[in-house]
């Protein structure tokens, strides 16, 4: 089957139909994780959708996962079943509709000492054996009980010393940003209108009821209204800051948690398998997952009460991370060694008891409606997002929002890029490249500057595709989200912020200021290095 072309999402065209007047059945407000899926899955069934996004798709914690598609170990110790089956369903269907943007990874639980090879070992290989009969006929592979000269072939870099064995499984793994920049475009080649660095600055609220949204073009600073039968606030961290424009003093939904996640570079820990640590010294989860030539460590659960834009790691955090890290890494590891260090806040729902903790919310999603009809959905990870996406329709029918339509439309939905079925692709643990552009890779090579290199495995052809194809409007767009370099290598990105915003001038017309885009994000990459 030959993939459909390219989608060219043109933000003046797109605009002028957001600004027409004309209504929508829904209006998603948030280019997350959630908010994407809703609005693919809405126009998928044939409503007329708009979605707004007052950043870039996936500026908040959706480009800040861990990256990892997965049904939740932890979620099975704390006894949460249904949780994992639906997350595991659904990392089968996000695997096939993207393959190219994620695929299977192994894992390696390592266990050391005399106590790990009779406690630990036997302890998680049952808990493991329980999570792939879970997978049923969509596991990604075989649990294994491997000994100590298995476990270091499988993973290189382990710290041998005390070692006694590991247990292997599955899971999946994945290019956040990516993903949902291919959601965004799957969108628009479904009907949805979508855009980016559009805010809602106020509800349009009549005879009882949300009717729409008041919209500003933060290019422009232009600003107008849209009306629409049904408006869902799927903004995340931040939905409480919507949910008090439709009910001022409304109680919190969003316990925020922050998760912080170090770079650095494969050599730390070349293996081709990711390490999963399910205890830390102070009971956290922490991973070592090689990504796009390098290697992501992580995570921390520190619960906080702001929510900026742009969180930064604490101090504590990264040392607790290397901490860790060096108890199971066998190369040095120092905060020299730290490529970028970022952080992202999880919109936890708020346990009805109270408290501060944040390890033990559950990750389940929430949906709430208002008496004034505004549909709110926060919680949840990016496994599920279309099952969360399913469930925000659902809640919209059963509310009388919306006409129902039949459900399932985005189960075996091929995203934007997705190769043909059967066709190989290269593994996300090497470095960036025209891979993750899958079936529409060859368009690269037609575009100027295809043999001109910014940054490894990043050209000028690739900045050229992000804002004719992929709505990037700023050098941060193209560098943090279109191409990961500020989360690979802060330093790195800068250096090529200069170059990537005179393309973009090129691109984008002589409303672009150049120098402005340039300068803003070398501030923001500086913010991603750590001191030594």
């Amino acid at each position: 089957m030959t993939p459909p072309p390219a989608v060219a999402a043109d933000r003046t065209t797109l605009l002028a139909r957001a600004s027409a007047g004309e209504p929508f059945d829904l209006i998603v407000v948030g280019g997350g994780a959630t908010g994407l899926g809703t609005a693919l899955d809405a126009a998928a069934r044939g409503f007329a959708t708009l979605l707004v996004e007052a950043e870039d798709f996936a500026k908040g914690t959706s480009s800040r996962a861990t990256k990892l598609v997965h049904g939740g170990v932890r979620y099975l110790a704390q006894g949460n079943v249904a949780l994992v089956r639906e997350a595991l369903r659904e990392r089968k269907l996000f695997l096939d509709n993207a393959p190219h943007l994620a695929q299977p990874l192994a894992f390696l639980v390592p266990a050391y000492g005399l106590s790990g090879r009779l406690v630990d070992l036997p302890f998680y290989g049952a808990g493991l054996a329980i999570y792939e009969a879970l997978s049923g006929s969509e596991r990604l592979g075989r649990v294994g009980l491997l000994g100590r000269r298995a476990a270091l072939a499988a993973a290189p870099g382990l710290e041998p010393a005390g070692l006694a064995g590991a247990i292997r499984y599955w899971d999946g793994q994945f290019d956040d940003a990516r993903f949902a920049v291919a959601l965004a475009r799957t969108a628009i080649r479904q009907g949805a209108c979508v855009l980016n660095h559009c805010r809602v600055e106020r509800l349009l609220i009549e005879q009882g009821g949300v009717v729409g949204v008041g919209i500003e073009d933060r290019e422009t600073g232009g600003r107008f209204d849209v009306r629409g039968r049904c408006v869902v606030n799927a903004t995340g961290v931040w939905v409480d800051a919507l949910r008090q424009l439709d009910e001022p003093g409304a109680a919190d939904l969003v316990a925020p948690s922050q998760g912080v996640h170090l770079v650095v570079d494969r050599d730390h820990f070349p293996s081709p398998a990711a390490m999963l640590v399910p205890k830390t010294a102070d009971g956290r989860v922490l991973f070592a997952v090689p990504w796009l030539g390098k290697v992501i460590l992580g995570t921390t659960d520190t619960p906080q009460t702001e929510i900026p834009l742009e969180p930064r790691p604490l101090a504590e955090e990264i040392d607790f991370i290397l901490a860790e890290a060096r108890r199971r890494l066998a190369a040095p590891l120092t905060r020299s060694a730290i490529r970028s260090a970022w952080a992202g806040l999880r919109p936890l729902v708020k346990p009805a008891g109270g408290g501060t903790s944040t390890q033990r919310i559950s990750r389940e999603h929430t949906i709430e409606i208002s008496p004034h009809g505004l549909v709110t959905v926060t919680g949840g990870k990016w496994t599920t997002y279309r099952a969360m996406a399913e469930g925000v329709l659902a809640a919209c029918f059963a509310q009388g929002l919306l006409p129902p339509r039949p459900a399932g439309v985005t189960r075996h939905l091929r995203l934007c890029g997705a190769p043909a079925a059967g066709a190989a692709t290269v593994p996300l643990a090497d470095p960036p490249g025209p891979h993750l552009y899958g079936a529409e890779a060859p368009l690269l090579a037609a575009l100027p500057g295809a043999d001109r290199l910014l940054l490894p495995g990043f050209s000028e052809a690739m900045v050229r595709f992000a804002a004719r194809h992929e709505l990037a409007r700023t050098v941060e767009d193209v560098l943090a989200r279109r191409s990961r370099w500020l989360f690979l290598d802060a330093a790195g990105a800068a250096s090529a912020a200069t170059p990537v915003a005179e393309i973009l001038r090129e691109e984008l017309g002589g409303g672009f200021d150049a120098a402005a885009s340039a300068a803003g994000f070398i501030r923001l990459a500086e913010s991603y290095r750590v001191a030594t």
